[in-house]
């Protein structure tokens, strides 16, 4: 049985993207009215699944976006809009911002409120910095970049506005997310391809610790959440809650592969890392009654299998 109705009308800000287009085809499998929003560049590359409608804006402007979505309503919206940009604040780091929380305000302020159910705000592990492991939702966040203060910025708006004027959101601050289709430049894509090929690859010497939760455990998540009457107006951690290091992950994906050569500390570890990131999964196991059920190395393996094809 489906978590959401056939009649629920969901809205996927970035749609096109790595999750988002996961995301979408996890609720075509339940409702045939999904509305995915993203930039014109993206729907134009081969992005589009068969029975979603695309509406093309970029959510910081906000007179285009309000006229896209007029006369529009939905049941619940999941936003993964903005990009990932490590950039400092006066190298680029104000256009991160606004792209994540200056988009945020704008659609919100352009939905139609009346329907809405569910408002799933995508954060990242990011937000937490330096917090020692495992990371709480409690802990006071620590950003070190303009993407980890506006995901921080986006959850604490999200939250203010649910306790001040009901406004039905939800925070999910996903880690590690991996699968088939993530963009080649994250660390697994890049793993996984190096290995394919035999070649050397620069690694780090590989002590990190972190949290990998497979891309369907994850859209899951994003559902249950956006139904659930007890996720609103909290943060949410969504991982698996195992902390796993660089360099087990990467001998996971050699033993697997059959090849790769890591050079070992060729890569130093970045100014400021969080030497353990993994999370604390409680709170979605209570609230959500979700927690990820699928096996890692055969996620693994079809992950591998993907990149085989291309």
């Amino acid at each position: 049985m489906g978590i959401l109705s056939t009649s629920d009308r969901i809205l996927i800000i970035g749609g096109t993207g790595f999750i988002g287009k996961h995301l979408a085809e996890r609720c075509l499998n339940e409702t045939s009215n999904v509305t995915c929003l993203g930039l014109t560049d993206r729907l134009d590359k081969g992005h589009r699944l068969s029975g979603t409608k695309y509406l093309q804006a970029d959510i910081c402007n906000k007179d285009v976006l309000k006229s896209v979505l007029l006369h529009k309503s939905f049941d619940y919206v999941f936003n993964l809009g903005g990009y990932i940009d490590h950039s400092y604040y006066f190298s680029g780091g104000r256009k991160v911002i606004e792209s994540h929380f200056i988009g945020l305000m704008n659609l919100i302020e352009c939905l139609d409120r009346e329907r809405l159910k569910g408002f799933v705000q995508v954060g990242s592990s990011d937000e937490y910095g330096a917090a020692p492991a495992p990371q709480r939702e409690t802990m006071r966040e620590r950003p070190i970049s303009p993407y980890s203060f506006a995901k921080v910025a986006a959850s604490h708006f999200i939250q203010m506005l649910h306790h001040t004027e009901g406004f039905p959101g939800v925070t999910l601050r996903l880690f590690l997310v991996y699968g088939p289709g993530q963009n080649d430049q994250r660390f697994l894509p890049q793993i996984i391809k190096g290995c394919l090929n035999k070649s050397e690859f620069k690694t780090s010497e590989g002590k990190q610790l972190r949290d990998f939760c497979y891309m369907e455990d994850v859209t899951d998540a994003m559902i249950k959440a956006a139904v659930s009457p007890l996720s609103k107006g909290h943060i949410i951690n969504i991982a698996s809650g195992l902390p796993v290091s660089i360099k087990e992950m990467i001998g996971k994906i050699m033993a697997l592969t059959g090849g790769g050569r890591p050079l070992w500390g060729a890569h130093p570890y970045r100014k400021g890392e969080n030497m353990e990131l993994y999370a604390d999964i409680s709170l979605a196991k209570n609230l959500l009654k979700w927690e990820p059920v699928l096996d890692t190395d055969k996620c693994l393996q079809k992950t591998i299998e993907y990149y085989k094809r291309l």
